[in-house]
C-alpha cells in the first residue's frame, strides 16, 4: 500500500494564525476563549467563544492574504478561514508555483455547518426586509462544499474534490478520504481538513438549549477544562486547520519537507445515540484499534494521544476509559488541546492532527490547561496537567468524535 506522508501544514484558531505561532502558544498554555462581543449574548446562556482574531499584525486572522478583499464579500467566514489556512498550508508544502500535473491534486475539506453564520444573518434579513435583501452569494456562501471548490479554482486543482460533513469528526474523516485516494491511486497530493465558522446567536443557542456548552462566563479563560471535576460543556471555537497529504515516493522526488506519516486511521460508530457517546468509549476504543491495526504499530508504539477531550461530562470519561483500556498507564500521555482552543468543532480533528505532528517533529506534549481537581477516572495516568512535557514522540495518536455517534482515529509517526 501506498505511504502518505504529511509535506505542508496551515492554521487558523483562537490561538493565534499560522503553525508556529499557534504551536508555540499551545506550549505555553495560551487560552483563545475570550467573552463574545460581535453580537447581543443577553440572553444566551452562554457568552463565550473562541474565535480567530482579525488583524494585521503577526500571528492575527488576515484573509486579505489569501483572498482580494473584493471577493471575500461572496464567502461566508468558513470559506474565508478555510482559504486561509489552505494557502499556509500549499505554500509550506511548496505547491504554489508547482509544475507537476495538477490534475493529479484533489482537495478534501469539509465543515460540521458550513455557513451557519451566512443562513442566520440572511433569514434575519429576509424576515425584516424582505425577499429582495437575499444576495446572490447566498446560496454559494453557505454550502459545505464550497472551501474545496474555492481551492480547487484559485490553484488549478483537477483532481477529486470532496467534501465531508460528520460533526466534530469532519476534520479527521476528510483527512482518511484524502488519504484513501492517495492509496487508491486516485491524486499523488491532496488538500484535507476542516474549517468551521458557527459562533453566532442561532447555533449558539442551540448548543446552549441542549447544555451541552459552558456557561462559566465570567472566567473564559477557565471554562474549557477537560477532566476536570468542576467542566460544565464545551466551548464553541472556530478556525480552520489544513494539510497537504502525499504520496511518499513522489514527495520524495520533489525534495518536499516531510513533518510525518499518516500510518493508519479507523473509523467506527457508538450505535448508541445521536449525541450522547457510548458510556465505557468502546465505539472510539474500535476506531483506535483499527488504526493501530492497519498502520502495524501496537498499543505500546503510541507515545502520545491528542484526545478528543471536550469538556463534557460524559465524552471526557468515556474517551478516557477507552484510552486506559488501550494503553494502560504505561509510557503514553494524554492531553487535550481544547483546553486552549475551544473546540472548533468540524475544523477540530484537522488542527489536532497538525499538533500531533508537531509533537513529533519537536518531541513536546501540549499541555491540558486547567486541569487543577481531576476526575476520579484520572487516577495515575499522565494527562500532562497544565503543563508541556519535553518527552520523545515518535508515535502519535489523534481522536475525533462526534454526534451521530460518529468516531475517527489518526495515527501519525515519525519518518526515520
Amino acid at each position: 500500500m501506498k505511504k502518505v506522508v504529511i509535506t505542508g501544514m496551515g492554521i487558523v484558531s483562537p490561538v493565534g494564525t499560522g503553525v508556529d505561532y499557534v504551536w508555540n502558544n499551545l506550549l505555553n498554555g495560551v487560552s483563545g476563549i475570550r467573552s463574545v462581543t460581535d453580537f447581543d449574548t443577553t440572553d444566551i446562556a452562554s457568552k463565550i467563544a473562541g474565535q480567530p482574531q482579525r488583524g494585521t499584525d503577526h500571528g492575527q486572522f488576515n484573509p486579505d492574504i489569501a483572498i482580494e478583499p473584493r471577493e471575500q464579500r461572496k464567502m461566508d467566514k468558513t470559506i474565508l478561514y478555510g482559504l486561509t489556512a489552505a494557502h499556509q498550508a500549499i505554500t509550506d508544502a511548496g505547491l504554489i508555483d508547482y509544475t507537476g500535473d495538477k490534475d493529479r491534486i484533489g482537495v478534501s475539506i469539509g465543515s460540521g455547518i458550513g455557513g451557519i453564520s451566512t443562513i442566520y444573518d440572511t433569514a434575519k434579513d429576509m424576515f425584516e426586509n424582505g425577499y429582495r435583501f437575499v444576495s446572490p452569494f447566498f446560496i454559494p456562501k453557505t454550502i459545505i462544499n464550497m472551501t474545496s471548490g474555492y481551492v480547487s479554482i484559485k490553484y488549478g486543482f483537477g483532481g477529486p474534490n470532496i467534501s465531508m460533513a460528520t460533526a466534530c469528526a469532519t476534520g479527521a474523516h476528510s483527512i482518511c478520504e484524502g488519504a484513501r485516494m492517495i492509496q487508491c491511486g486516485d491524486a499523488d497530493i491532496m488538500i484535507c481538513g476542516g474549517t468551521e465558522g458557527a459562533v453566532c446567536p442561532i447555533a449558539m443557542v442551540g448548543f446552549s438549549a441542549m447544555r451541552a456548552l459552558s456557561t462559566r462566563n465570567d472566567d473564559p479563560i477557565h471554562a474549557s477544562r477537560p477532566w476536570d471535576k468542576d467542566r460544565d460543556g464545551f466551548v464553541m471555537a472556530e478556525g480552520a486547520g489544513i494539510l497537504v497529504l502525499e504520496e511518499y515516493e513522489h514527495a520524495v522526488a520533489r525534495g518536499a519537507k516531510i513533518y510525518a506519516e499518516l500510518a493508519g486511521f479507523g473509523m467506527t460508530a457508538d450505535a448508541y445515540h445521536i449525541t450522547a457517546p457510548s458510556p465505557d468509549g468502546a465505539g472510539g476504543k474500535r476506531a483506535m484499534m483499527i488504526a493501530l491495526e492497519q498502520s502495524g504499530l501496537k498499543a505500546s508504539d503510541v507515545d502520545y494521544v491528542n484526545a478528543h477531550g471536550t469538556s463534557t461530562g460524559l465524552g471526557d470519561v468515556g474517551e478516557l476509559i477507552a484510552v486506559k483500556e488501550l494503553f494502560g498507564n504505561g509510557k503514553t500521555c494524554m492531553s487535550s488541546t481544547k483546553s486552549m482552543t475551544g473546540h472548533l468543532l468540524g475544523a477540530a480533528g484537522a488542527i489536532e492532527a497538525i499538533f500531533c505532528a508537531l509533537s513529533i517533529r519537536d518531541n513536546i506534549v501540549p499541555p491540558t490547561i486547567n486541569l487543577e481537581n481531576p476526575i476520579d477516572e484520572v487516577g495515575d495516568f499522565n494527562l500532562v496537567p497544565n503543563t508541556a512535557q519535553k518527552r520523545e514522540v515518535n508515535v502519535a495518536l489523534s481522536n475525533s468524535f462526534g454526534f451521530g455517534g460518529t468516531n475517527a482515529s489518526l495515527i501519525l509517526k515519525r519518518i526515520k
